[in-house]
């Protein structure tokens, strides 16, 4: 590969890295929020509902929908639907493991997210892992039970919903790599809120628990902000720079959780978390490393079967 081409392949526009971090900031608040109105009582399905209700209404802003409807247009509505199915789960997994669990924790233990995807990649997209890949996931997921220590009777219902909003985050994304290629980037950001907003109606006369006060309801009404914008800087930074030259980033969230859950929630993950998360963390670091060699091994060499040892390793 040229050294020019090497060079341009590595660099990160600062506009990028600024707005990769103000996404994981923005999820950051809305973990804390939506932490905060659980625990004062407020239904977590209600929550949930006016996350993704506000930001239906934020993306119409922000996109401008009325000047341009066609860009929202969805060729496969069931597939949005189902899509949009699993980002309600994992959101609703996840407020309800937030009633139990540390900020810290439930972040940690969504780290291992990008492994499972790895590990259902195979199966789902064509896109098998070799075994040094394999190998990182077998080890972040020792990291998980260092987090979660089961049979020490640390292991609760709240690590149980973390792990049920892993793998329906895992499907979303899934299903987000595999409809990208036929759906507008405008319609995919549209049904990933209007699908929960739709799906989770028929639920909330059943778990309509509001809030009691002013902070509260201002709080929940934040939620759809949070989400939009920071979905918003996702989007913007994907368009600056690659998956792989961003994906180290959003391990910058454990240091965003750590502070807000000791500030807000007087919280502070024990060395076991810790330690747990580090082992994660650097299982995903490798498994960024290792797809980056393959990539650069693929540019450099046009031969198919040279293509498919490498990512067989």
């Amino acid at each position: 590969m040229p050294q020019s081409a090497s060079k341009s392949e590595q660099a990160t526009p600062p506009a990028a890295i600024l707005y990769i971090l103000l996404t994981y900031i923005g999820f950051t608040f809305l973990d804390t929020s939506s932490k905060f109105l659980v625990l004062a009582g407020v239904a977590p399905f209600f929550i949930a509902w006016c996350r993704f209700a506000g930001h239906v209404v934020l993306v119409g802003i922000l996109f401008r929908g009325w000047k341009d409807s066609r860009r929202f247009l969805a060729r496969n509505l069931p597939a949005h639907i189902l899509r949009g199915a699993f980002l309600a789960g994992s959101t609703v997994f996840n407020i309800l493991a937030l009633r139990y669990l540390q900020l810290a924790e439930t972040t940690s233990i969504y780290f291992f997210g990008p492994m499972v995807i790895t590990a259902l990649a195979g199966p789902m997209l064509g896109e098998w892992a070799g075994w040094r890949r394999w190998l990182a996931i077998w080890i972040g997921f020792v990291g998980v039970l260092v987090i979660a220590r089961p049979g020490v009777g640390v292991f609760g219902v709240g690590h149980v919903l973390a792990f049920c909003s892993i793998l329906s985050n895992s499907f979303y994304v899934i299903m987000t790599r595999r409809m990208s290629a036929s759906e507008t980037p405008e319609s995919l950001i549209l049904f990933a809120a209007l699908s929960p907003t739709i799906l989770l109606l028929p639920v909330l006369p059943f778990s309509l628990t509001l809030p009691d006060t002013l902070l509260q309801w201002f709080v929940l009404a934040m939620l759809g902000v949070l989400g939009g914008v920071s979905h918003w800087f996702l989007v913007k930074a994907y368009s600056l720079a690659t998956a792989t030259a961003l994906a180290p980033y959003p391990y910058s969230q454990m240091i965003w959780m750590i502070a807000m859950g000791w500030f807000v929630f007087h919280q502070f993950p024990d060395h076991w978390t810790l330690a747990g998360a580090a082992i994660i963390v650097l299982s995903g670091l490798y498994i960024v490393h290792r797809e980056h060699r393959l990539r650069v091994l693929n540019h450099a060499s046009p031969d198919t079967e040279t293509e498919v040892l490498a990512k067989k390793l």
